[in-house]
């Protein structure tokens, strides 16, 4: 299946859009796009060591996943933060780890991967998101409720801050890990960090 040319409305829009409106708008063929709180933001696409560390994580995540759950890449993910008809809220993680049956309603129905098929979202730092990735992100993802965050830094030494859902808190942190990262939680995962670079 070929993903639809992504062009600007030309003028941009005037007025915020719904997550439905910004799922309409297709792919991009320079970058990527988010929504927030109903505006377009435009990024460019990553370059050659993130994109390499996106596909490691993903092999590795997807080997030790248990039966019941998928692993995608660079997905659009609607944060379900406000009702369908108010201006959306739309994320695209590097990683997603979500709940099988997502996939039978997407076919069915359409849309979006929901925070609430989420189990897992992890985001690769690029050097143009370090504040966005370590703050933003992290305030996004725990006010939709997604209950495990990872943030993996590839500046030397490797490492990977792990999060945890804590309720009215937003997420408590794990640890930051370098080396051999280890975790039980939200499935049992042993990864070689320094194997990313």
């Amino acid at each position: 299946m070929t993903a639809a040319r992504f062009e600007l409305p030309h003028p941009m829009p005037t007025r915020l859009l719904t997550v439905a409106e910004y799922a309409a708008l297709g792919e991009t063929e320079f970058g990527y796009t988010e929504l927030l709180e109903g505006r377009l933001l435009m990024s460019p696409s990553p370059g050659l060591a993130h994109n390499d560390a996106m596909g490691e994580l993903f092999v590795a995540i997807k080997s030790a996943l248990p039966t019941g759950f998928g692993v995608t890449q660079d997905l659009d993910l609607d944060l379900e933060i406000n009702p369908p008809d108010q201006p959306g809220f739309v994320r695209r993680p590097d990683l997603i780890v979500f709940h099988a049956e997502a996939r039978q309603r997407i076919r069915e129905q359409g849309g979006l991967l929901r925070a609430s098929d989420a189990v897992l979202v992890v985001e690769i730092v690029s050097p143009s998101s370090k504040r966005t990735d370590y703050h933003d992100k992290r305030g996004d993802y725990a006010e939709a409720g997604v209950p495990y965050y990872w943030v993996v830094d590839l500046e030397p030494p490797v490492s990977l801050l792990a999060c945890h859902e804590a309720g009215e808190f937003g997420y408590a942190d794990d640890g930051e890990f370098t080396g051999i990262f280890r975790s039980t939680q939200p499935f049992p995962f042993e990864f070689d960090l320094d194997t990313l670079v």
